[in-house]
C-alpha cells in the first residue's frame, strides 16, 4: 500500500471518528471534554477499534464497513471506548481468567449505553442482550465489570462456554491496555481520566433537565465506581495510638559507632541498641454487630472472620489487648471483653448471635460512651459497626471515629450520616 493511499485512509478515519464524536457531544453534553481527550492512530493491523487511554487506535476499513451498516454503531463503538477510560478498566488488576475480564468489561459497558435513551446511541436490542442483563440483574443490582466477572465466572466455568455471549457483546480491542505491575496492584490511573470520571456525577446534575432519567444507570456505575474501597490493615490504622514496646529499635540503630568500637576496643561496642521502640498500634477497640433480622447471620460471621485474621496479626495490635465485641439489634444484646489472641480464638469458636430484632444504632454508641466514663476504653480511637445500614443513626458525632461497615448489596449511601466514615466490603472480599 502507498503512502497516498494511507494518507486517504487515514483521513477517512478521522473523519468518521470525529462525526462519531460531534454526534455524540450534541446528544450528551455533560460528556464534553472526555470525548475529546483522544489523539487518533491508525493501525491496518487493529482489527477493529482500541485504546492505550491516551491514542484512539483504528481501522479505517472496518469503521467504513461499520458506517455502511449503521452510522449509530460507530457512535456506540465510540463511546465504548470513552467509558472504559472513565470506569478505569484499562488500569484495573489484572483478573486471572482474562476472557471472563474482558468480557465483563465490554458487558458492563454496553449495558450503560443500552440503558441511554439518546438517539444517537439508540438501537434496538437482541433478545440474547435483553435476557442477559434481566438474568444478571438479579444477582448483580449495579452492573459493575467486578460484579460481571464474578458472575461469570460462576455461572461459566468453562471459558468455551462464554461464545455467545463474546459473539453478542464483543466490541473492542483490549491488547493496547497497560499491563499491570502485579496481578494485585493496579496501574497508576492517567490524572485526566481520573478528574473526568470524579466530575461525570458533577456534569450529570448539570444537565439533569436534558438527560432525563436515561442517565441513572449511568448514574449509579459512576456512584459504585467512587465509592473509596480500602485494605483492611491499612484502615484499622486510623485507630492506632503511638506507644512503647520492649524491642530493639533498629530504626534508631547506628552500626557505624557500634562496628567502630568493636574493632578498636575488641569487645566494647560504643553504642547498644535502644531497648525500647515507640509503634503505632491498636489499644483500645469496639466493633458493634447489628443482629437485627435485616443482617444474615452468614455475612455477620464472615466479616468476623475477616476482622479476626487481622485481629491476631500481632503488628495490628499491641500485646495487650482491649476488644470489646458487643451484638445489638434496638438494644445491647451482648458484649464480650477481649483481652487476649486465645479470648478471640474462644469467642470465635462459640460464636452464637443474638438478637433478631429491629436496628437502633443508638443503644450502642450510649453503652460505649458509659464504658469510657468507667474507665474501660481510655484510648479508645475508633468503632467499626458492621450493618446493613437500615437504622437510626446517632445525630451527632461521637469523640471517636466510626466507620459502618457496609455489605456491597445491602448499602444505602443516603442514610449514612455524613460524620461516620464508609468501608465497602465485597461479595468476593467476604
Amino acid at each position: 500500500m502507498d503512502d497516498h493511499m494511507d494518507e486517504q485512509l487515514l483521513s477517512v478515519g478521522v473523519r468518521i471518528l470525529n462525526m462519531a464524536r460531534t454526534d455524540l457531544y450534541m446528544g450528551m453534553r455533560f460528556l464534553d471534554v472526555a470525548l475529546s481527550s483522544f489523539s487518533y492512530g491508525c493501525d491496518m493491523d487493529c482489527i477493529s477499534v482500541g485504546t492505550d487511554g491516551v491514542v484512539l487506535y483504528f481501522n479505517p476499513r472496518y469503521l467504513g464497513g461499520l458506517l455502511k451498516k449503521n452510522r449509530v454503531l460507530i457512535n456506540r463503538l465510540y463511546l465504548h471506548q470513552v467509558f472504559h477510560c472513565i470506569f478505569h478498566h484499562l488500569w484495573k488488576p489484572g483478573k486471572k481468567e482474562q476472557p471472563y475480564w474482558d468480557l465483563a468489561c465490554d458487558i458492563a459497558m454496553e449495558s450503560i449505553i443500552d440503558s441511554l435513551n439518546i438517539r444517537c446511541v439508540r438501537i434496538a436490542q437482541s433478545a440474547l442482550r435483553q435476557g442477559t442483563y434481566h438474568t444478571l440483574k438479579k444477582s448483580v443490582p449495579v452492573l459493575t465489570a467486578e460484579k460481571i466477572y464474578l458472575y461469570l465466572l460462576r455461572q461459566y466455568p468453562k471459558a468455551d462456554m462464554l461464545a455467545p455471549l463474546l459473539a453478542e457483546f464483543h466490541t473492542d480491542d483490549h491488547s493496547r491496555w497497560p499491563e499491570p505491575p502485579s496481578p494485585n496492584q493496579p496501574n497508576p490511573v492517567p490524572k485526566n481520566w481520573d478528574s473526568l470520571s470524579d466530575s461525570m456525577e458533577t456534569n450529570l446534575d448539570t444537565f439533569a433537565n436534558e438527560t432525563s432519567d436515561s442517565t441513572q444507570t449511568l448514574s449509579s456505575m459512576l456512584k459504585a465506581e467512587h465509592r473509596r474501597h480500602y485494605d483492611y490493615r491499612e484502615f484499622l490504622r486510623r485507630f492506632s495510638v503511638w506507644r512503647e514496646e520492649m524491642a530493639v529499635d533498629t530504626d534508631a540503630f547506628d552500626y557505624i559507632f557500634y562496628s567502630y568500637g568493636l574493632k578498636l576496643y575488641g569487645n566494647m561496642p560504643l553504642i547498644e541498641p535502644l531497648e525500647y521502640r515507640e509503634v503505632q498500634k491498636i489499644q483500645d477497640f469496639v466493633i458493634v454487630i447489628d443482629t437485627s433480622m435485616s443482617c444474615s447471620g452468614d455475612l455477620v460471621r464472615a466479616f468476623l472472620q475477616e476482622t479476626y485474621g487481622i485481629l491476631l496479626e500481632q503488628e495490628s495490635f499491641h500485646r495487650k489487648l482491649n476488644i470489646h465485641i458487643i451484638q445489638c439489634d434496638d438494644e445491647i444484646r451482648d458484649d464480650k471483653h477481649i483481652t487476649s489472641k486465645e479470648e478471640l480464638q474462644a469467642y470465635m469458636a462459640e460464636l452464637n448471635l443474638i438478637g433478631q430484632g429491629g436496628t437502633d444504632f443508638r443503644p450502642a454508641f450510649t453503652y460505649v460512651e458509659k464504658l469510657r466514663q468507667e474507665g474501660k476504653l481510655h484510648n479508645l480511637k475508633g468503632l467499626l459497626y458492621f450493618t446493613d445500614g437500615e437504622g437510626i443513626y446517632p445525630k451527632r458525632k461521637p469523640p471517636y471515629d466510626v466507620a459502618f461497615v457496609f455489605f456491597q448489596k445491602q448499602y444505602k449511601e443516603e442514610e449514612v450520616p455524613p460524620w461516620a466514615m464508609k468501608l465497602i466490603l465485597e461479595e468476593d472480599e467476604l
